[in-house]
Formats: structure tokens, C-alpha cells, sequence
């Protein structure tokens, strides 16, 4: 009985101090990122938002005539896919249906 009793307090002694290693790690990490647990950056919203701004400045916008040009291209292309797309699925109705015909 006292070696079962050892047995369970040796093992609530390891799992106290793993317990201890795994928040002394934790917390480690928070104070090596700078930052303390739970809180968060004031301003943090507005801070976003600011840096979002300054972020759509420096975007290169494309011209109108550029966008329409592209437009076109991806119509064209769709068109193309759309066509290839029909042609393959109605060779395969007509090969399935010859198949089923000459089954019957």
C-alpha cells in the first residue's frame, strides 16, 4: 500500500514539474516576442487600417484600356473552352449512343 502510495506521488511530482517546464516555456516565448499574455497592441485596428492605406497607394492600377483588353482575352478564352468543351461532350453522346444502339 505505502509503495502505491510512493508510486502516485512520484508521479504527481513528474507531472507537477513537466507542468512547470511547459508554463516556463510558454511564458519564455511571450517575453522573447515582446509581448505579455492576453493583451493585445492599442491601436491595433486603426494601425491596420493605416498601413492597408498607405498599401493601396503604392498599388500599380491598370489602364482602362488595359483592363478592357484583358476583359476581351479572358471572353475569348472562355468562348474557346466553352466550344471545346460542347464538341468533346457531344462526340461522346454520339459515341455512347451508337454503342447503346448497336448493343440493343
Amino acid at each position: 500500500m505505502a509503495d502505491a502510495k510512493n508510486s502516485k506521488s512520484k508521479k504527481n511530482s513528474i507531472v507537477a514539474q513537466a507542468e512547470a517546464k511547459a508554463n516556463k516555456m510558454v511564458s519564455d516565448r511571450e517575453k522573447a516576442k515582446g509581448k505579455k499574455s492576453g493583451a493585445k497592441k492599442p491601436g491595433g485596428i486603426v494601425k491596420y487600417f493605416k498601413d492597408l492605406r498607405s498599401e493601396i497607394k503604392k498599388v500599380t492600377w491598370p489602364s482602362w484600356k488595359k483592363v478592357v483588353n484583358n476583359t476581351f482575352v479572358v471572353l475569348v478564352g472562355m468562348c474557346a473552352s466553352g466550344i471545346i468543351v460542347y464538341g468533346i461532350d457531344s462526340a461522346l453522346t454520339a459515341l455512347l449512343n451508337l454503342a447503346t444502339k448497336a448493343g440493343g
